[in-house]
């Protein structure tokens, strides 16, 4: 059984719901009344969580760590794991599930850590999501920039030159993310090693001065992905512009997979799927979980509205709490189904 998610939600409206949820729990992680009926199926099973350090996917983190409280799991309080080792903790019993796992841009760590043999991410948590490289639209529309390639120009680079080196700066991914390697190999493949210096660092820091430099005039050259909050703030096709790239080039696991999207725009990375990966020991010990992992579908509107009231300010604990059970008093008939549907399937 499959079921589909649609969301009308727009952020204002999306917020106002968050805002006017249940109370929030003492902390991310404590273990619902629920657990407490012997006849739930992950009754006395502990479940350890892990996410990356970007604190935007708490929330995608926390839905699943509800659901499987209602199952009556003890899930303990998520853990903060880069994807790597992340993967390998899960690979190692470790940890339980992580809910961010990006396929394909995360195949590499997928099969570094034993691959099908030790992980299980057979569901899409999340689809639809894109990523690439964007510029100001007052810099691209006045020099006519709209590939990436042009930056192999001196003096187009410079135009982007944010610290008078004469080499576009290019504000990239934190290591360990996997984007930062795309973003590597791209600049081989382009040739734009001599034009162009890759920013690397704490992303949330480096984007605000982004934000910062835009909004004060200055040309801007980055790199984001959605679902993110980036894309509310920098709007593509208003204030910012996608760019694309002259031919597909991707590292590691994704290398001859061709990048161009449905519409004939090659933005440099093939479409990913937000999946929950998660341990194959565990997945296969436990039907619930695996059926709930299976059918949780979670929109990428969803995601980004929520991404984006933390921008706004709304980014305690307590804050995503109230998000998370907003999200879900708002589809409680489908939240529902799935518990249905996971506890069905361990009977």
């Amino acid at each position: 059984m499959t079921f589909a998610v649609t969301s009308h939600f727009t952020p204002r409206a999306w917020r106002r719901l968050a805002a006017g949820a249940l109370a929030a729990l003492a902390f991310i992680g404590a273990p619902a009344l629920a657990a407490a009926d012997p006849q739930l199926p992950g009754k006395s099973i502990t479940v350890q969580p892990i996410k990356s350090s970007i604190a935007e996917e708490t929330f995608q983190t926390l839905l699943v760590m509800k659901a499987l409280q209602r199952l009556g799991y003890d899930v303990k309080p998520m853990r903060e794991v880069e994807y790597a080792t992340g993967h390998l903790a899960l690979s190692n019993g470790d940890a339980t599930f992580l809910a961010s796992h990006w396929d394909p841009l995360h195949d590499n760590y997928y099969a570094n850590s034993g691959g099908d043999a030790k992980l299980w991410r057979d569901n899409t948590y999340s689809a639809g999501a894109i990523q690439g490289y964007l510029v100001d639209k007052k810099t691209a529309d006045a020099h006519g920039i709209t590939n990436l390639s042009q930056l192999a120009d001196p003096k187009i680079a410079a135009l982007f030159d944010a610290n008078d080196d004469g080499k576009a700066d290019l504000t990239g991914c934190t290591p360990g993310w996997g984007c930062e390697a795309q973003i590597e190999a791209q600049l081989t493949a382009y040739k734009l090693r001599d034009t162009v210096t890759h920013v690397t660092g704490n992303y949330s820091a480096l984007i605000a001065d982004v934000i910062q430099r835009y909004k004060t005039g200055q040309p801007v050259l980055y790199f984001t992905w959605t679902p993110y909050w980036v894309s509310s703030v920098l709007v593509p096709g208003r204030d910012v512009t996608w760019l694309q790239v002259p031919f597909s080039a991707l590292p590691g696991a994704q290398a001859g997979q061709d990048t161009a999207l449905p519409n004939g725009r090659n933005y440099g990375a093939v479409i990913n799927h937000q999946r929950i990966v998660a341990n194959r020991a565990f997945v296969e010990a436990n039907p619930a979980a695996k059926k709930l992992f299976s059918v949780m579908q979670l929109p990428v509107g969803d995601i980004t509205a929520q991404n984006n009231a933390m921008n706004e300010g709304a980014a305690s604990e307590r804050d995503i709490e109230r998000h998370a059970e907003g999200w879900i008093k708002a589809h409680q008939t489908l939240f529902d189904s799935w518990i249905e549907a996971a506890a069905k399937a361990a009977r």
